[in-house]
């Protein structure tokens, strides 16, 4: 259904760095990064996006008033991949929102990670695999 999705960072260089840091774990890195020098409003502003080789999927764009938070889960391989992906995230600044564990109040295999990033929105990681 989703072609790409974005989030805003009040500190554009944190929520970059804490993002490579949490999509390793997911296999994600940087697919491009340019600066929105169209925007008349905020001239020179920064942005990048996320995800699998040739895939920008998930953008960071750089604001200067924060805004809502968001809750956004990011799809994980496996277990293994969403504990690997919630310690990478609190190893880059994020605060916990839940360990990774199962919730089988979702479904009978659902198992995710919560971590709120550096703009307090709740990112999590999730594997629908049984193990």
């Amino acid at each position: 259904m989703f072609d790409h999705l974005s989030t805003y960072a009040t500190d554009y260089e944190k929520t970059k760095a804490f993002y490579e840091t949490a999509f390793k774990a997911l296999g994600h890195s940087i697919q491009t990064e340019m600066k929105a020098d169209w925007d008349q409003d905020f001239p020179g502003r920064r942005m990048c996006a996320f995800g699998p080789e040739g895939k920008p999927a998930y953008w960071i764009i750089e604001v200067k008033e924060p805004v809502s938070p968001r809750h956004i889960a990011f799809s994980a391989n496996n277990r293994s991949s969403v504990s690997s992906f919630y310690e990478a995230a609190l190893s880059a600044g994020g605060k916990d929102n839940g360990a990774p564990g199962p919730r089988p109040m979702y479904h009978e295999h659902y198992f995710g990670a919560f971590v709120f990033d550096p703009d307090g929105n709740n990112i999590e990681a999730v594997c629908h695999i049984p193990e």
